[in-house]
C-alpha cells in the first residue's frame, strides 16, 4: 500500500531550555525553515496543521494555529488547524494532513509541532500536564504521569515475576543507550553520554526515586521546542523524497492502566503498529530504525514487546542483544528519545518523523544510520489511550 504522499522538507529546532524564544518564535522559525527545506513557493501550500498540547496552560495561547499567518502573512485565508491528543499531538496533526491531502481538498500541507513548557515551574508543569489525565478520578485526585507509569512497571514486574532489582539495571540501559545517542545529536535537549554504571552508581539525591519504582533517570524532559515538515500529494513530487506509506491512529480507553486496559502490556501502541506495518505491506523485521515513545523507560521496555522485537515478559532480551542500539538490527532512538533529546509536547511527534525523514534521506541530523531504507514513528499521548503511528519509506 501506498498513500500517495510524500515529506519533501524538514524542520527541527534545538530542544532544551530555550530562554530566548517564545511560542510564537518557535511557531515563525519551523513554519519558514520547513518551507525553505522543501525549496517550495510558499504559496503553494494549502493548509496548515498545528501540533500543541496546551498553549493556553504553558503560555496563556490558545488557537494558536491562526498565529500561522502572523508567521507568514503570505498564508492568510488558508485553513489552519490545531490538533489535541496529549503528547501524540504532533503525529496527529500529520495524520489528519495526509487525510486532507487524500481526500484531494489539499495537495500541499505544512504541518507545526510546538510546546513551549518552561515559561512554567516544575509545579505548573505538572499541573499542566495533569489535564491530559482522566480528570475525575485522576488529575483531581493529584495522579500525574510518573504515577501512572509506575503502575505499568508495577503491573509488568508482577505479571511476569521480576524484582524491582531485576528491573533497575534494564530501565539503566535505556537511559545511558538515550544519552550516549543523544550526545551525537547536536539539536538534542542532553548532550553528555553516561554508562549504565554512571547511572547505577548515582547517589539518591542525584537520582531521587520519583515515584516508584521510577527515578529521576526514568523520566523524559521538561523541553521547548518545535519542528515541522512539508507534505505534499506524491504527483507533485520530483527527484528523491520519503514516502509516508503508512499510519493508524489508536485510541484506548482515557483512564489509566489496570482499570479497563492492561497494566504489563501496550495494547493501543501494539494495535496501532499491527496495522501500521500491514498498511505499508511491512514486517518489523524490515524496518531500518524506529523512533519511539520513551516518556519513561518503562515505556520504551514495554514497547519492544508492542512493536514484536521482543516477547511479552522477555522484553529487555532486546538490550541484552544489542538489536535496539544504534549499531543493532533495529536502532531504536538514535536521536536521543524523549529521554535526552527532549520532550516539548507538541513538537515530539514531528520532530520524530522528522528525524527519520533526514535518517532517510542520509542527511541526518547526527548519527547516521547506515543504508536506512525504512522508518517507524510510535508515539504514545497519555497513558497508551492516543496512539500514533507511522510507516516511512524511500
Amino acid at each position: 500500500m501506498d498513500l500517495g504522499v510524500n515529506i519533501i522538507g524538514a524542520y527541527h529546532s534545538s530542544f532544551g531550555r530555550l530562554e530566548n524564544e517564545t511560542l510564537y518564535s518557535l511557531y515563525e522559525k519551523a513554519a519558514k525553515g520547513a518551507i525553505e527545506d522543501s525549496k517550495i513557493e510558499t504559496a503553494s501550500i494549502d493548509g496548515v496543521f498545528v501540533g500543541n498540547y496546551s498553549g493556553g496552560a504553558f503560555n496563556q495561547q490558545e488557537n494558536i494555529a491562526s498565529y500561522g499567518v502572523n508567521a507568514i502573512p503570505e498564508l492568510r485565508h488558508k485553513p489552519m488547524y490545531r490538533t489535541e491528543t496529549a503528547c501524540s499531538s504532533g503525529s496527529s496533526a500529520i495524520h489528519m494532513a495526509i487525510m486532507a491531502i487524500k481526500s484531494g481538498m489539499m495537495k500541499r500541507v505544512l504541518v507545526v509541532g510546538l510546546e513551549k513548557m518552561t515559561d512554567l515551574d516544575i509545579a505548573g508543569v505538572t499541573q499542566a500536564l495533569a489535564l491530559a489525565t482522566y480528570w475525575p478520578e485522576e488529575g483531581s485526585q493529584s495522579v500525574t504521569a510518573p504515577c501512572m507509569f509506575a503502575d505499568l512497571a508495577k503491573g509488568w514486574m508482577k505479571k511476569y515475576n521480576y524484582s524491582e532489582k531485576q528491573l533497575r539495571p534494564w530501565l539503566a540501559q535505556i537511559s545511558a543507550k538515550a544519552y550516549t545517542n543523544a550526545a551525537e545529536n547536536p539539536l538534542a535537549q542532553l548532550q553528555k553520554a553516561k554508562s549504565v554504571e554512571d547511572i547505577l552508581s548515582l547517589p539518591d539525591e542525584k537520582n531521587p526515586m520519583i515515584f516508584k519504582p521510577l527515578r529521576l533517570h526514568d523520566c523524559s524532559l521538561v523541553s521547548d521546542g518545535a519542528s515541522a515538515l512539508v507534505l505534499e500529494d506524491a504527483s507533485l513530487s520530483t527527484g528523491n523524497n520519503v514516502a509516508i506509506k503508512s499510519f493508524y491512529s489508536a485510541a484506548d480507553y482515557l483512564d489509566s492502566f489496570g482499570k479497563n486496559k492492561s497494566d504489563h502490556f501496550l495494547e493501543g501502541a501494539a494495535f496501532a503498529v499491527d496495522k501500521a506495518l500491514k498498511g505499508a505491506g511491512l514486517k518489523i523485521e524490515d524496518i531500518s530504525l524506529a523512533e519511539v515513545h520513551d516518556c519513561f523507560t518503562i515505556t520504551e521496555l514495554l514497547l519492544y514487546s508492542a512493536m514484536g522485537i521482543a516477547r511479552a515478559g522477555r522484553e529487555f532480551e532486546a538490550l541484552e542483544s544489542g538489536k535496539v542500539y544504534a549499531n543493532g538490527a533495529l536502532p531504536v532512538n538514535v536521536s536521543g528519545g524523549l529521554k535526552a533529546k527532549g520532550h516539548p509536547i507538541g513538537a515530539t511527534g514531528v520532530g520524530m518523523h522528522a528525524y527519520i525523514y533526514k535518517q532517510l534521506m542520509q542527511k541526518a541530523w547526527g548519527h547516521q544510520i547506515k543504508d536506512a531504507q525504512t522508518g517507524l514513528v510510535v508515539n504514545i499521548g497519555g497513558s497508551g489511550t492516543s496512539n500514533a503511528v507511522s510507516v516511512l519509506a524511500l
